[in-house]
This record gives structure tokens, C-alpha cells and sequence, in this order.
């Protein structure tokens, strides 16, 4: 399994402290979820309540309570906490940008809209706005009235979908609303309730995939508070190279093998966590050296 080369990752972490005036955390993760947090709680310790903490992120997404619990954790460790984006901060990740008072995004940040996903039967996934828009596409495709449009669509959705399982995606949707609100009002605290409401509707029910790349200048556009630095992307893209390079079950030549799906790195430290093909061990997080 590929690692990075642990001198130069503290190199490169201490290049863009020195640039920025903070202490840099890396979170790389393929799918964020609440396991991560005794490791992150750990790394927070180490580095201590600090007047300046920027987090580069790296992340495909995961879940929303997670993203919501890593925020908390990480705004109760400093003063202004900044998020470097320079590639992957998609889904859940975009999500738990919100709560950063600024975000440095890079020339290829992608984020992503945070509409809920619901796990489909063959494996697939459902977009929150597939179901919402399901009426919608019922009436203007087939013409069918709205009245009955309606109609029709819920008793459609009721035959595909076990009635209280949709009523669970409905609760998780609310959900999604309120943290969004929740985090988003450490960004934009002198930004009233109704447009901090109107951003994360539009993050989540305002574009037409769940997999729309959002730029930097997109989510700029929405009123977040996100700029461009070139001098923070020179030192945050090398870092970004190797996250790419390490993270991600895509990284394994075959199915059987394991990989690493988080890093979490310091100017001190950092550490790997291996995740087994199986799933009958847990993950086990073990130091960069060791994965040389």
C-alpha cells in the first residue's frame, strides 16, 4: 500500500504554517464517519487550543453526523479555523467547510451540493432530489396534472420504497437543513437566519446532481466566505499530492487487499488508518514510519 514520505509531508505542513501563521492539521478521508474521532480527538490534544488552526481537507464524503461532530470538536481548539481546500471536498466535506471562518480553496477544489443520499436496493444511491422531484418530472414529462401528478408519485414511491424508510430520508433531509444552518453560522455570525437558510437550500435542493463539481467562485457566489490564495495553494498542493496518492480503497490493485482511508498529519506526526477488505477486523491506525 502506497504512503507518503513522512519528511516530506512535515516539510510541506511547516512550509504553509510559516506562510499562514497557524498550526496545520491534515484530514484526508475517504468517507468520514464518528470512528475517526477518538484519533482526531487525540491529534486536537497534541496540538492543543491554538489562536489560528487551519485544517487541508481532503474528503469524498460520509456522514452528516460525523461532519457535524468533527466541526464541533475542531472549533473548540482555536479561534479562527480555516479549511485548505486544494482537490477532493465533496458531500459531507463541503458540509463541514461551513463551519470555518474562511476557506482557501485551490484552482481544482471541488465541492459538491449536500442533498442526502438514501443506499438503493442494487447498491445504488437515491439523491434526496430524485425523490422531491419525482412529481415535478411526472407533470412536465408526461403532462400528467399536477394534482394527480402528485398523487401518483407518492403511491410510485410507496411501492419502491418501504413507507417509513422514506419517511426516515425525509427526517434525514431536516436533519442535513439544521446542521447546515447550525455550522454555517460560525462562517457568517453577523449574517441573518433567512439568507444563511437560503445558502443551504441552495447547497442542497439548488443544482440538478448530487455530483455537481462546485468551484471555489461557485460557492463564493453563494455569499460563503471562500478566496483564493496562490501562495497558500504552492505549499497546500504537494500535501494534496500525497493525500491523492494514499487515501482512497481505489489505490489497491485488487479487491482483497487492504488500504488506508484516513491520514490525519501534523508537523509531528501522522498516522494511517489501515481498513481491512473482510470488515472482521477494525481499522487499525498505525504511524506513517510504520507504513514505510
Amino acid at each position: 500500500m502506497p504512503s507518503p514520505d513522512v519528511n516530506a509531508l512535515s516539510s510541506a505542513i511547516q512550509r504553509l504554517e510559516r506562510e499562514r501563521s497557524s498550526q496545520v492539521l491534515v484530514l484526508g478521508a475517504s468517507h468520514m464517519e464518528l470512528e475517526l474521532l477518538p484519533e482526531l480527538y487525540e491529534t486536537c490534544r497534541t496540538i492543543g487550543r491554538v489562536p489560528r488552526l487551519d485544517v487541508v481537507l481532503h474528503g469524498r464524503g460520509g456522514v452528516v453526523n460525523a461532519a457535524r461532530r468533527i466541526a464541533l470538536l475542531l472549533r473548540r481548539h482555536t479561534d479562527h479555523l480555516a479549511f485548505i481546500v486544494p482537490y477532493h471536498c465533496e458531500s459531507a466535506a463541503t458540509l463541514l467547510t461551513l463551519c470555518g471562518d474562511e476557506i482557501v480553496a485551490g484552482e481544482l477544489a471541488l465541492f459538491s451540493p449536500i442533498d442526502p443520499l438514501l443506499d438503493g436496493v442494487s447498491g445504488g444511491s437515491i439523491s434526496g432530489q430524485d425523490i422531491r422531484l419525482f412529481g415535478e418530472m411526472a407533470e412536465r414529462w408526461f403532462r400528467i396534472e399536477p394534482e394527480g401528478a402528485r398523487a401518483e408519485s407518492l403511491a410510485l414511491l410507496c411501492n419502491s420504497i418501504f413507507p417509513p424508510t422514506l419517511t426516515a430520508f425525509y427526517r434525514t433531509t431536516q436533519e442535513m437543513a439544521q446542521i447546515g444552518e447550525e455550522l454555517l453560522a460560525w462562517q457568517l455570525p453577523d449574517t441573518g437566519p433567512a439568507q444563511r437558510k437560503r445558502i443551504v437550500e441552495q447547497l442542497m435542493s439548488g443544482y440538478h446532481s448530487h455530483n455537481y463539481a462546485l468551484s471555489g467562485e461557485d460557492m463564493a457566489a453563494l455569499g460563503l466566505r471562500v478566496r483564493f490564495d496562490a501562495a497558500v495553494e504552492r505549499s497546500a498542493w504537494p500535501i494534496s499530492r500525497m493525500l491523492q496518492a494514499t487515501v482512497g480503497g481505489g489505490l489497491r490493485q485488487s479487491a482483497d487487499q487492504p488500504w488506508y482511508d484516513t491520514l490525519l498529519a501534523t508537523r509531528g506526526a501522522a498516522r494511517l488508518r489501515r481498513r481491512h477488505p473482510d470488515g472482521l477486523l477494525s481499522p487499525q491506525w498505525i504511524s506513517v514510519e510504520d507504513a514505510a
